[in-house]
């Protein structure tokens, strides 16, 4: 009976630290590698001391790299064994499936409260994943990767409407040379955005709408954050593949402009992940669970960006900066609200990612000159 007794008593310990999954310490430092514009990570970073602080008693030292997802993962490939981040945080979520493949990120092990709260999926006739099964990722926030559009050189100095579809893009000559955009093979929004393009309109049909915006480009920044920028200066009327809280940010800093993500557009749960062999796995692991708490959802909600569970919506004061992004965004507080149309698949972009990137260097930004002739 004594020992029956034990083992029941071992079990339900068990079960209890399966379910909580917090690590009873954490270290006193955590480094971040992230595409998640300041405007965010440090914030986030900045709250996350203050909840470690209260809840472990340690004053956490934090720092972040600025990467887009595609250089921050071949980071990731390069240092090996010797990384020289703890977590990798947002961007495309087949990016994540592929470290995770090739053995570069361990299990996050967020409570299980916690994740629970998250859906499975989003989305149809293609459910997007929102967390990885398997425990490699989880998502963290709703972000559209859409089209920001300068409301005052359209209306005014173009004398147009602003596009409200992907077809209004380019079916308006007067937006030859007025869009911006960056290179999927620099940006996942952008490479996630080339992706929906061709899984709604097949490989053919779909390389000839990107070559026609290859021809329509004014200008391929350096990086997606650079996109909404350009935009908000006026020197294009038009940005591609825009990750929206980054143009939210320039809303905010008082620009004309605004969003729209056009049906099927991407919509990044913003994946994080744990780096294996990393120096602080159990900061690493705090920090997924502080990002995934009411308090970690209000922070990005404050930020324009979309909670990643269904029963909190972007709601604030009149007049607050979640009022402010719901205007932003044309009404829309959920996207747990309401039909949301996803035809990207998963699986089909991890098995082309380096095709799609090698097809456009050779078949669209090799030949500009060419393509601005033919449209």
């Amino acid at each position: 009976m004594k020992r029956l007794l034990v083992l029941v008593l071992a079990v339900a310990m068990m079960a209890s630290a399966t379910l909580s999954a917090a690590p009873a310490k954490i270290e006193a430092e955590l480094s971040l590698i992230t595409p998640v514009a300041s405007f965010v990570s440090v914030a986030a970073l900045d709250a996350f001391k203050v909840w470690a602080k209260a809840k472990y008693g340690i004053d956490v030292k934090t720092n972040y790299t600025a990467k887009g997802t595609q250089l921050a993962v071949g980071l990731i490939r390069e240092w090996g064994a010797n990384p020289q981040a703890d977590v990798i945080w947002g961007g495309e979520t087949v990016l994540y499936d592929m470290l995770a493949a090739d053995g570069f990120l361990v299990k996050h092990e967020a409570p299980k409260a916690l994740l629970d709260r998250i859906p499975a999926t989003m989305g149809t006739p293609n459910p997007m994943p929102l967390k990885d099964p398997r425990g490699f990722w989880t998502g963290t926030a709703l972000e559209p990767y859409g089209i920001v559009y300068n409301e005052g050189l359209v209306a005014r100095r173009l004398r147009t409407a602003a596009p409200k579809t992907w077809e209004d893009m380019l079916g308006n000559p007067k937006f030859k040379g007025q869009i911006a955009q960056c290179t999927p093979d620099n940006s996942s929004s952008n490479h996630a955005t080339y992706e929906v393009i061709l899984q709604k309109y097949g490989w053919d049909k779909g390389w000839e709408w990107l070559s026609k915006l290859g021809a329509y480009t004014g200008q391929f920044v350096a990086k997606s954050g650079d996109v909404p920028g350009v935009v908000a200066k006026g020197e294009y009327a038009l940005g591609f593949a825009v990750p929206s809280y980054m143009a939210f940010e320039n809303y905010l800093n008082g620009a004309d402009i605004r969003f729209f993500a056009p049906p099927g557009a991407y919509v990044t749960p913003e994946p994080i992940g744990i780096i294996k062999n990393c120096k602080n796995p159990n900061a690493a692991k705090a920090f997924i669970e502080f990002l995934l708490t009411d308090e970690g959802q209000r922070l990005f909600i404050d930020r324009g960006l979309f909670p990643v569970v269904p029963d909190m919506r972007v709601e604030g004061t009149p007049g607050s900066t979640a009022e402010l992004a719901v205007t932003f965004y044309g009404g829309r507080r959920s996207y747990f609200e309401g039909a949301v149309e996803n035809t990207y698949d998963n699986a089909l972009s991890k098995s082309r990612e380096s095709e799609v990137n090698k097809y456009f260097r050779e078949n669209i930004f090799a030949k500009l000159d060419a393509l601005k002739a033919k449209y």
